[in-house]
């Protein structure tokens, strides 16, 4: 009888995920934790994937079991970084990982990277935003961004989520990336609410730029808004973004929506606004996509699919044409149209359920399996 397949160990280090997985507790996230959420607990379901989580210390017990997966706790958010350092170094050691997977440039990473390479271990990165990928974060962070382009030259594998940012990690270190879309869970059909708002979810991050929902809010005084957006960390303009949308009639400001929570928002929707700067690919796409709802982005739009898969409209960092494009997609309903072309692009790129086998089969290759 051949011998049973040893489970393949895989271990997240990600240490803002823990409100994703614990939506009773309050913290900041973004698409990132997003994402390692969706690719982990999916993972997990496979027997032949043992699955963990590295998290930060938000009062939780050390070691726990949630989703199928094993979390172990590490630092808290606001120690000292050689305190956190050790204590991460510890997680990454009861962890006993084959593969340690990262998302997000920081700090962590080279520590992360030097764990691997003296345990003998697998790393992958991939990467979270566009800054890492075009040489932006290099030059905002000069040392920092060149031990960042050493651990992408040296990892065993680096991971991109669209086509636009793999050819600019070619282009600026002469990295190459296997491109591996984000993905969520989407059901085979769905039913919407009453179409009522148009819709702005994320963090209060300076790239996202959320003033410019205020501003599209206060031209459209005849349309409903609602703004889901939690404090970023270390954002001192929050209370002001907070009193600056109590002033505006038709916005209604939330401060803080759990991630599981969101769907509804999503089912009321006639539109998504994205009013970013940069960014990789925003879940909130493919959130919005799922329930037929068409994308309307100041400035994002990787590799041209707004418009290749008629889904959305790209104002190319133009105000005015934002108000414009909102104003077509409100025309004869026309966002109806466009939101079916959204939810047919979201089958077909980033079901979860397809998305998750090429992960299984690069970390069986990357272990000899």
């Amino acid at each position: 009888m051949a011998q049973q397949e040893k489970s393949i160990r895989v271990c997240f280090v990600s240490p803002k995920v823990y409100p994703l997985l614990n939506p009773s507790t309050e913290g900041v996230f973004g698409g990132a934790e997003v994402d390692v959420y969706m690719i982990g607990t999916e993972l997990a379901k496979d027997n032949s994937f043992n699955i963990s989580y590295i998290t930060a210390d938000y009062g939780q017990i050390d070691h726990e079991q949630i989703e199928n997966t094993t979390l172990f706790k590490s630092f808290k958010l606001r120690d000292n970084p050689i305190k956190g350092a050790f204590t991460l170094w510890q997680a990454m050691k009861r962890a006993h990982a084959d593969i340690y997977f990262l998302k997000t440039a920081s700090p962590g990473v080279p520590l992360v990277f030097h764990f691997c390479r003296s345990h003998r271990k697998t790393l992958i990165y991939r990467t979270a935003h566009s800054d890492e990928c075009d040489g932006t974060y290099k030059k905002r962070h000069p040392f920092l961004g060149r031990v960042f382009e050493h651990v992408l030259r040296n990892a065993s594998a680096v991971l991109s989520q669209n086509e636009q940012d793999a050819d600019n990690l070619r282009k600026t270190i002469g990295v190459d990336s296997t491109v591996i879309r984000n993905a969520h869970r989407i059901a085979d059909a769905y039913e919407t609410g009453q179409r009522n708002t148009i819709l702005w979810i994320g963090r209060s991050a300076d790239f996202k730029k959320p003033g410019r929902f205020l501003e599209l809010a206060r031209r459209c005084p005849d349309q409903s808004f609602v703004m889901i957006c939690q404090r970023a960390t270390g954002d001192a303009q929050y209370d002001q973004l907070q009193k600056d949308a109590a002033g505006i009639d038709n916005l209604t400001f939330l401060s803080r929506v759990s991630f599981h929570e969101t769907d509804q928002y999503f089912r009321q929707a006639k539109i998504l606004v994205n009013t970013s700067d940069a960014e990789g690919f925003s879940n909130t796409f493919i959130q919005a996509a799922k329930w037929g709802v068409p994308i309307l982005s100041y400035r994002v739009n990787p590799d041209n699919f707004l418009a290749a898969f008629s889904c959305g409209l790209a104002c190319d960092g133009d105000s005015n044409r934002m108000e414009q494009g909102l104003r077509f997609l409100l025309s004869n309903d026309k966002f109806i149209e466009i939101g079916t072309n959204a939810r047919r692009y979201a089958e077909q790129h980033h079901d979860i359920f397809t998305v998750i086998e090429q992960y299984k089969a690069l970390f069986r290759r990357l272990l000899g399996q």
